[in-house]
């Protein structure tokens, strides 16, 4: 059993390392041999683990999108309203740039060209999840008159998704966090989100 525990919490590491590359750098900006320098091994034992970068990179959104839905079933938890709910999402977002990172989906965007098409795939699968739950959300605090917004809900998740994203980058590339916050304080302005 210890063989498997090991290799398990060496996966995990490289993981790790691949993830904080990618939020800090970008795909493309990484090779295996940053992360075997990282780990103090060859990047022949990395290939062990993850045969291929894109096979990498597959997993890494995999995990990402686990993690990221976890969190948005976390909010559904706690029974909170559409606002709260809201304001929690935008949470994940600015946790993020609070420890110098991106969203890591936002990164392979900009990427997304040059990635492999499974990584595509599972890249676009993250995006929708996060669309379909924001759609439920804007919805039901539509129906519930806890937000005012004009046009479909689906239309408003994708804007807000996106102005996130962006934010997140313009908010990096100024080195001011505050930047991102309020973005989303405009953004949740326009759903009916009156300032905290």
């Amino acid at each position: 059993m210890r063989p498997s525990s090991a290799v398990a919490d060496t996966s995990t590491r490289i993981l790790d390392i691949a993830e904080r590359l990618v939020q800090t750098r970008g795909f493309n900006a990484f090779s295996y041999a940053n992360i075997a320098a990282a780990l103090h091994v060859t990047t022949a034992s990395l290939h062990y683990h993850f045969p291929t970068k894109g096979k990498l990179g597959e997993r890494l959104i995999e995990r990402y999108r686990t993690g990221f839905l976890a969190a948005l079933d976390a909010i559904d938890a706690t029974g909170a309203d559409a606002v709260q709910k809201l304001r929690a999402y935008v949470g994940l977002y600015t946790d993020v740039l609070a420890r110098n990172r991106m969203c890591l989906c936002g990164m392979l965007a900009a990427d997304y060209e040059t990635l492999p098409k499974p990584m595509r795939t599972e890249l676009r699968r993250f995006f929708d999840a996060n669309e379909v739950w924001l759609t439920r959300v804007l919805d039901t605090g539509r129906e519930r008159d806890e937000l005012t917004f004009a046009g479909s809900p689906v239309d408003a998740a994708r804007v807000l998704v996106a102005a996130l994203e962006g934010a997140m980058m313009l908010a990096r590339s100024q080195g001011d966090p505050a930047r991102l916050q309020s973005a989303a304080d405009r953004m949740l302005a326009g759903l009916g989100v009156k300032p905290a």
